[in-house]
């Protein structure tokens, strides 16, 4: 195939935000008195906010007091986020920089509320860097549904069979199969499941490696 445009994922892929989110929502649950299973959080990666609250309730019980822990945790990324910035994962520079050099059309699809991406992207310094932004409150289902994904790809004006997806959790490989585009997965936190490791057109160490695959599948220059 020859890639037409670029879906990123965002937390986990682009900026390492996913490491900082476990471990703060790790400490609010600790202050509360409380400890979570060691792969619940892991669970939620590249899942909505609607999934992420059935699946907390589901494996903690409909009593845990999900809402109140996360709005704490938000608070407090917030506030770190404003006093630190957004650290940006590694090789990030060099893909952003490869498209640049074909005016290649790239959208962000995120599980996160939009409004979220936009300021992480802002904070970050590369939101102007991006055509299209679309956050898991524009569709009625979140990955591995593949509507986040097929609704990036509306906005740009390309065929879901002419797009690349650029990914680190496994709901969002299973989500970029499904919508008929090829996934290439970066992992993060969460280890690919089998599964997983099959739908990926390939598996990188870092967004440095992916650059590499993505040249072998950009039209020629």
């Amino acid at each position: 195939m020859v890639c037409r445009a670029v879906i990123f994922d965002m937390d986990g892929l682009m900026l390492d935000t996913e490491r900082l989110r476990k471990q703060l929502f790790e400490r609010v649950v600790a202050e509360h008195g409380m400890t979570l299973p060691d792969d619940l959080y892991l669970q939620t990666i590249g899942r909505t906010l609607r999934d992420t609250r059935v699946i907390f309730a589901e494996q903690m019980g409909v009593d845990f007091p999900f809402e109140a822990l996360r709005v704490k945790r938000q608070k407090i990324e917030h506030d770190h986020i404003d006093q630190h910035g957004v650290p940006t994962k590694p090789g990030l520079e060099v893909v952003l920089d490869l498209l640049d050099t074909r005016a290649f059309p790239r959208a962000v699809a995120t599980s996160s509320a939009r409004a979220t991406a936009h300021r992480l992207l802002q904070v970050a310094g590369v939101r102007q860097r991006f055509d299209v932004i679309v956050g898991g409150d524009d569709v009625a289902h979140g990955k591995p549904a593949p509507d986040l994904f097929l609704l990036a790809a509306e906005h740009l004006g390309v065929g879901p069979a002419d797009c690349v997806v650029l990914e680190d959790s496994s709901a969002g490989i299973r989500a970029a199969h499904r919508a008929g585009m090829t996934p290439i997965l970066v992992p993060d936190l969460q280890p690919p499941a089998d599964d997983v490791r099959d739908l990926a057109y390939r598996i990188c160490a870092s967004l440095h490696e992916a650059a590499t695959v993505l040249v072998e599948l950009l039209p020629p220059h």
